[in-house]
């Protein structure tokens, strides 16, 4: 009877969380529905209302959307691929080779995750300033190619994931130490990656700060720039911003419905020991 009583519990628990998680979705949807009073309404109004399609097509007229939709794909994915790689490269590096100075450069590495991301700004800038990369997509890809969280994670699941008799194997066998990686290594660590893949896609499509500071052609907006179009000088109709809001989070949604369980099995590699 306890144990029946733990599992409906933990149930009920699950279910409210799932509740207070997907409730902002909802209300964005609904604010979307509404006029811009309806957001300062109390008791606020949880229905939805009719304005919904004349929103959408607004956003569709007052901003350059489908434009700025393929710049950020194309920035989004190729930086993913980008970090995938470097990433994956350096992770299984640090996990199961062995050089001079690999303890302290991962010491160092993990040092660089606590310097907050706003310090970098002005030297990043100055930097693509001097090699005049201001105003292309290089500024936005190429200083993002690579972060040291991406690094980490694929260190620690590696460790564990790949058996060190395998390396030595194919090293006997007469095996590279990229092909080492390519053929044994990248295979074994897909669940690690499915999950870094998605956790870098999100946040380079979400990113507003750096492609504000270094992009100065509208034409090359991506969709979190072009969104400020629909915000005016003296008003803002902010049912409209969140109707672009919504827009822009849907692509995010598909991603993560459709690579949930391979996040999954990424974030619980090596929960369960056996």
């Amino acid at each position: 009877m306890n144990n029946k009583v733990s599992v409906w519990l933990v149930r009920i628990v699950i279910f409210i969380g799932v509740i207070f998680s997907l409730f902002p979705f909802y209300w964005m949807i609904v604010m979307a529905s509404q006029d811009t009073s309806a957001i300062y309404a109390v008791p606020p109004k949880l229905t939805f209302g009719p304005n919904l399609i004349a929103h959408i097509k607004t956003v569709f007229e007052q901003t350059t959307f489908f434009r700025s939709f393929g710049n950020s794909m194309f920035v989004a994915t190729t930086t993913m691929i980008l970090i995938l790689f470097f990433d994956s490269l350096a992770g299984f590096a640090f996990a199961k080779l062995k050089f001079k100075g690999k303890n302290f450069l991962f010491v160092f590495l993990l040092g660089t995750m606590m310097i907050p991301g706003q310090l970098n700004i002005i030297p990043q800038f100055l930097m693509m300033d001097k090699i005049g990369w201001i105003g292309s997509y290089k500024a936005l890809i190429i200083p993002s190619m690579a972060n040291a969280f991406g690094i980490f994670w694929i260190k620690q699941y590696a460790e564990d994931a790949i058996p060190d008799s395998i390396i030595e194997s194919a090293r006997m066998d007469g095996c590279s130490t990229f092909r080492v990686y390519w053929n044994i290594a990248l295979p074994i660590l897909k669940p690690a990656m499915a999950f870094l893949a998605i956790y870098s896609f999100m946040g380079s499509w979400n990113d507003y700060m750096w492609p504000l500071i270094v992009l100065n052609d509208e034409s090359k907006y991506t969709l979190m720039l072009a969104l400020t179009q629909l915000q005016g000088l003296y008003y803002t109709d902010y049912s409209l911003v969140i109707t672009g809001s919504l827009l822009a989070t849907l692509p995010l949604l598909v991603v993560f419905a459709f690579f949930s369980k391979q996040m999954m099995a990424g974030l619980t590699a090596g929960a369960v020991k056996e």
